[in-house]
């Protein structure tokens, strides 16, 4: 074999084991959605360990992910990718042996670090082993993986739920990953940045500031808004951000520099990111019981009733891809944004214990057709709005957002919907839902907001022929 043969090979495998990594992560975001009424049913717990069910995963993915790119920096890439797999196929395991809520949602935490340390590598090492002409077909090979990861996980979810039991949404990533292990090993070229250092200080304060708040949110209907474990997690989670933002303010070598939030581009797409998951996010979390709880559909029924607006992504991403090469990315992303408001405010308008599916058709389309619109363009905005040597912390930092914002999006709709409403009655699961919906689409709609924040495509053009001098000052500083 010569060795353009040799690195086309290495390239394939690379992309391969990179691809099936992404999948199970991206996966185990909304997989869950759909096996939480069997999971209630069979473990109990309240609508806030159900909730923890989704956030202990997001939290942790959200919180450690750039931290987990400073490791694979520091430490090497494949053999840090390789333990992040291992983490996160451990804990898989245990999810699916978990007899009790709490350890299922102590399961899925340990999930959230094996991926938010896997994650991030895939793509470095994918981008090391794939020729620079090659580069842009791999990637988006690799991201069209993950959005149909994202896409199919309340289907499968909900199959494995109906025809197996919930545990096999965890068992499956186990056999996937003890195959991916020696393959990880054997394939991928390990790689390091020797200057890397890691924000240790940085890491401590998002970590517990976002715990803090999550965790009030959660818990606040049941222990009350001024109880003082709400109240502490509250207080405390504000203080310590607050840390986390002079860190970045003070640290130029932060996991999170403060300083990119001066370039417009870079605030309002991160901005409409953490919004428009939070939106999405938290409805999919409601809507998914809705269509088990209240209509009576099996969890296989309730994820091929989803698709419409979870699978768009896989037909429209195209064309949105198309279409911002074309007129820019801004008026794409601000067009989605308000179309998934759209669809979540006619889902508010729509829904009755008795509703039929024909009469939510359009607001799922209409939903998917605006993540369809978000999705394709996003991801260039953010890279686009920094230099190349900043593309990375960008791309973790948005990431990171994203996952905060879904976290965020069931904590705060969950806690809506269980002060307006609660299990007990289809009734009362539509009086908490509606509300809901309708702050899940404020949120969204506030993205879109936040969306026109980016500069259009051509005064970002000039903007980047002609650098200012104060700018290089402040990256050099």
């Amino acid at each position: 074999m010569n060795q353009h043969e040799a690195r086309g090979s290495r390239a394939t495998w690379a992309l391969i084991v990179t691809g099936v990594a992404g999948f199970m992560a991206a996966l185990d975001n909304l997989v869950v959605t759909t096996a939480l009424p069997s999971i209630r049913e069979d473990l109990g717990g309240k609508l806030s360990d159900l909730e923890w069910t989704v956030s202990a995963y997001t939290l942790t993915f959200a919180v450690l992910l750039m931290f987990g790119a400073a490791l694979g920096d520091r430490f090497g890439r494949r053999r840090l990718f390789v333990t992040g797999l291992a983490i996160f196929t451990g804990a898989s395991a245990a999810g699916a042996l978990s007899s009790g809520v709490t350890a299922l949602i102590a399961a899925r935490a340990v999930q959230g670090v094996g991926a938010a340390i896997m994650m991030p590598l895939a793509l470095t090492l994918l981008t090391a082993a794939v020729p620079a002409a090659k580069r842009g077909a791999a990637l988006g090979i690799f991201g069209a993986v993950t959005g149909l990861a994202v896409a199919s996980g309340p289907l499968i979810g909900g199959s494995l739920t109906e025809h197996l039991s919930w545990h096999w949404i965890f068992w499956l990533n186990v056999p996937i990953g003890l195959l991916l292990l020696p393959l990880a090993r054997l394939r991928l070229t390990e790689s390091r940045a020797p200057k890397a250092r890691l924000d240790i200080p940085g890491t401590l304060f998002v970590s517990g500031g976002l715990f803090g708040i999550v965790y009030a949110l959660v818990t606040a209907n049941t222990d009350g808004w001024t109880s003082t474990p709400v109240l502490a997690g509250l207080i405390g989670g504000a203080v310590l951000l607050a840390a986390f933002v002079r860190h970045g303010l003070r640290r130029p070598d932060a996991m999170l520099p403060m300083r990119l939030f001066k370039d417009r581009a870079f605030t309002g797409i991160n901005a409409a990111s953490l919004l428009m998951f939070l939106g999405m996010f938290g409805s999919i979390f409601l809507l998914s019981q809705f269509f088990q709880s209240v209509l009576g559909y099996s969890p296989t029924e309730a994820g091929l009733r989803m698709l419409p607006w979870t699978a768009m992504p896989l037909l429209v991403a195209p064309l949105a891809g198309m279409l911002s090469d074309r007129i820019g990315g801004r008026p794409v992303v601000v067009a989605g944004l308000t179309l998934q408001a759209l669809g979540l405010g006619l889902f508010a308008l729509t829904i009755t214990p008795d509703v039929s599916y024909a009469a939510q058709l359009p607001a799922l389309i209409i939903s998917g057709i605006g993540m369809a619109l978000y999705f394709a363009p996003a991801a260039s905005l953010v890279m686009s709005s920094v230099r190349p040597e900043e593309q990375g912390i960008a791309s973790g930092a948005n990431n990171a957002l994203r996952e905060l914002g879904g976290s965020l999006g069931v904590a705060i709709l969950g806690a809506v919907f269980s002060a307006q409403g609660g299990y007990g009655t289809p009734d009362s699961f539509v009086d908490g839902t509606v509300p809901a919906l309708w702050i899940g689409a404020g949120a969204v709609a506030l993205a879109a907001v936040a969306a026109t924040l980016v500069p259009r495509r051509r005064a970002r053009i000039l903007a980047a022929a002609q650098p200012q001098p104060q700018e290089r000052a402040s990256v050099s500083a």
